[in-house]
């Protein structure tokens, strides 16, 4: 007995420790992938779904045969509302939802709600579609915020467990500034990589289901008369029946259903494989200073002047994703090459983004504004090109193949850009506040809230001029470089910046025992004072009478 419970002469304390935190990296990695794979497969789904289900409902056709009295079109617009407008309130609720539920929970749900919008399609009704797209537009927030947070968090605990033996690490203090830099960029960049092959994921059904099924150049274009920064609108003239013949209802089960076999696969991804974002005493921690504080303190770091001077950042990176794929892919690359060039447009696009992430990692070696601006410069001169970009159809060559060279490299050229914009917003971020691990989810929450107004306010501008939609972009394009020269210049100076202060937790701990016993104490107390208090006036109602 005392052989087997006494110390093991092989036993090695060190090395088993060393092995227990190379685990938790491994942990930590698979995490990040987890959660990359899981939002890429849920966005792959929503915006394949989508896109299918706008073609088929613009379809004339389509419509009465199948639905003739329900008003797709009216449905459409609501739905897309919905979508649209609903994250404008995200700001009152996001971090109480990440908090309450935590960063890893939240993430489950909302694709959890992702997969309620696929599963309403089987039965398109009003009462299904535009409620299950308006709880999409409550997610999108949360969700985003949550993901930011997460891939944030996790750069952090892999520098912790990397450097365990340190005693900041050890006694759980706030990290040294700068510490975790590396881990950030690098994680956001993973990130970024895989989420943005869900551009080329989405256009999946489009390439082996719907584009067979579409009409030609010689039909769908045959009264467009121009494209490109002349139009106003999105495709004057084009035709309502884009269509060759219906697709069989059972196709398009067969399909809805392989999709929602995706989306349940990214809610178990994220419930299975990812971990939790904070200890369980951290998370204990963040919901106790108050809901009322947790409310309150998402507007109170709008004092900080590097939030404030990122806004424009913020919403610039709103309008040019979104600007690609409805803006420039329908108006130029569909105005120009008909409906069956789509997918490629997009695809192409989708795989531009994925690959130039990976110059984020210039970072680890170059000064962090070099991503940003790089990006911006590309934008620029590519809005530039393109105010000046537009053709005239002619009726009897309405094939411009021609044109296809060209608008693949601005398509390749905008995801050189976007990639640089996206990725450089997060990881600037992420450096910002790296040592801040209890204001991660209100700082992107704020981030994904003004990409939410900027995509609301593209909504709203469909009906304007291209050159009025390009000036727009070019405008914000350039107040964001200036705002952010500003932010650098301010900490290059050492200018403070306001941070708001976060209370501490307010834990409630009480022993049975003791909390029965003080509520017989103060329920005896009581008793008496009432008692005393009927002696007191009894003693005083003949001095009251005379």
């Amino acid at each position: 007995m005392e052989e087997f419970l006494g110390p093991q002469a092989e036993y090695n304390e060190e090395e088993e420790e060393r092995k227990y935190y190379r685990r938790k990296r491994l942990g930590v990695i698979k995490n990040v992938l987890a959660a990359s794979f899981g939002a890429m497969i849920v966005y792959s789904v929503y915006m394949g779904l989508l896109q299918m289900q706008l073609i088929l409902h613009y379809d004339m056709t389509y419509r009465e045969v199948k639905y003739s009295n329900l008003g797709l079109e009216d449905i459409d617009r609501k739905m897309l509302m919905g979508i649209n407008v609903t994250p404008i309130i995200g700001l009152l609720y996001t971090p109480i939802l990440i908090r309450f539920l935590g960063t890893k929970w939240m993430m489950f749900l909302a694709s959890g709600i992702y997969a309620l919008f696929v599963s309403t399609n089987y039965w398109e009704r009003y009462y299904t579609l535009v409620p299950s797209a308006v709880t999409i537009g409550v997610a999108i927030v949360p969700l985003w915020a949550s993901l930011g947070n997460y891939v944030t968090r996790m750069a952090q605990q892999y520098y912790e467990y990397v450097n365990y033996k340190e005693e900041h690490v050890q006694e759980q203090k706030k990290l040294p500034k700068g510490a975790c830099h590396t881990y950030i960029i690098v994680f956001q960049s993973v990130f970024n990589i895989i989420f943005h092959l869900s551009f080329v994921f989405a256009e999946f059904p489009m390439i082996f289901i719907l584009n067979s099924y579409l009409h030609y150049n010689e039909h769908v274009l045959c009264n467009v008369k121009a494209c490109g920064a002349t139009v106003t609108g999105v495709i004057p003239g084009f035709n309502t029946t884009v269509l060759i013949n219906l697709p069989r209802s059972m196709l398009l089960i067969q399909v809805e259903s392989v999709l929602m076999g995706f989306a349940f696969l990214a809610m178990i991804i994220f419930l299975v494989l990812c971990g939790a974002a904070y200890r369980p005493t951290e998370e204990i921690d963040l919901r106790s200073i108050g809901w009322g504080n947790i409310f309150q303190l998402p507007f109170k770091h709008l004092r900080d002047y590097r939030l404030r001077l990122l806004c424009p950042f913020f919403i610039y990176s709103g309008f040019e994703m979104l600007f690609a794929i409805t803006g420039f892919s329908l108006t130029y690359g569909v105005c120009i090459l008909g409906l069956r060039k789509l997918w490629l447009l997009i695809l192409v696009y989708g795989l531009s983004c994925s690959v130039f992430s990976s110059l984020s990692l210039c970072l680890l070696r170059l000064p962090r504004w070099v991503c940003l601006v790089a990006g911006a410069f590309v934008h620029a001169v590519l809005l530039v090109a393109l105010l000046s970009f537009s053709i005239v159809h002619d009726k009897e060559n309405l094939n411009r193949t021609e044109y296809l060279a060209p608008l693949l490299v601005i398509s390749v050229l905008w995801g050189l850009g976007t990639a640089l914009n996206k990725t450089g917003v997060s990881t600037l971020l992420g450096l910002l506040y790296a040592e801040e691990k209890e204001r991660l989810d209100f700082v992107y929450t704020i981030y994904h809230w003004w990409q939410a107004i900027a995509i609301f306010i593209v909504y709203l501008w469909s009906h304007l001029p291209m050159r009025a939609k390009l000036s727009i972009l070019l405008f914000t394009l350039l107040v964001a470089c200036y705002c952010y020269w500003v932010m650098e210049r301010r900490l290059a100076n050492k200018v403070p910046f306001r941070l708001p202060r976060i209370p501490r937790p307010r834990h409630k701990v009480t022993n049975h025992r003791t909390s029965s016993k003080l509520s017989d104490d103060s329920g005896r107390e009581r008793r008496v004072c009432l008692r005393l208090r009927s002696v007191q006036e009894a003693n005083c109602q003949p001095f009251a009478e005379v």
